[in-house]
């Protein structure tokens, strides 16, 4: 035998309702606590939650007199707020079908011009056509970019930089050369050798 199912929470709140509109009366916590699980089986746990939601969304009325809260909810208030909130749906739904409606004729608009038409057609190939050529050409453009005037002025202000620190190198290198020869005695030849000089080593002109 399968077991039997729990009350949802919209069933709680709907039985709980019943308690105030059958009786028309003001109760307090407790009483509801004795009421509810016996007359509506809403659990003796679940009970001050389910109160305390129907508080919220002002379904039910509450008061605190003295020590002790009361509370109370009749047909009348319910009916209103019922109508209240079907006003308010119909309201948003009015707003939702008004923009329903304008997003529709603004995806109509956007389809004008668009039609799968042979001028379309033919306006989509040659765009094809000349993209491919426009890429074709900022390849040649890649390749003959050395012929630039200013690519050119670059390079030979590179090469000039370039020269100037080699020969200061090689300045630098001379000099230890003479040093060496001063202090030690020693040949070029020698000292070629022993430091992997080319024989014939000198400024780049």
């Amino acid at each position: 035998m399968s077991k039997k199912r729990g009350l949802s929470i919209e069933e709680k709140r709907t039985r709980m309702m019943e308690i105030f509109f059958e009786s028309k009366d003001v109760f307090q916590l407790k009483d509801i606590e004795k009421i509810a699980p016996k007359e509506k089986g809403i659990t003796s746990m679940s009970v001050k939650d389910v109160l305390q939601s129907l508080v919220d969304d002002g379904m039910v009325d509450t008061d605190r007199i003295g020590t002790s809260n009361y509370f109370w909810a009749f047909p009348s208030k319910a009916l209103h707020a019922r109508e209240r909130k079907l006003e308010e749906l119909k309201k948003q739904l009015a707003e939702y079908t008004q923009k329903k409606e304008s997003l529709q004729e603004n995806i109509e608009k956007s389809k004008i011009g668009r039609q799968n038409t042979a001028e379309r057609a033919a306006l989509t190939k040659e765009l094809t056509a000349l993209r491919q050529k426009k890429d074709q050409l900022k390849l040649e453009i890649e390749t003959y970019k050395e012929c630039d005037p200013d690519v050119i002025e670059e390079i030979r202000q590179a090469n000039k930089v370039a020269k100037e620190a080699a020969n200061r190198w090689t300045d630098n290198i001379f000099s230890v050369k003479s040093w060496a020869k001063r202090k030690f005695g020693f040949e070029d030849s020698k000292i070629n050798k022993t430091f992997g000089i080319p024989e014939d080593f000198d400024y780049v002109d």
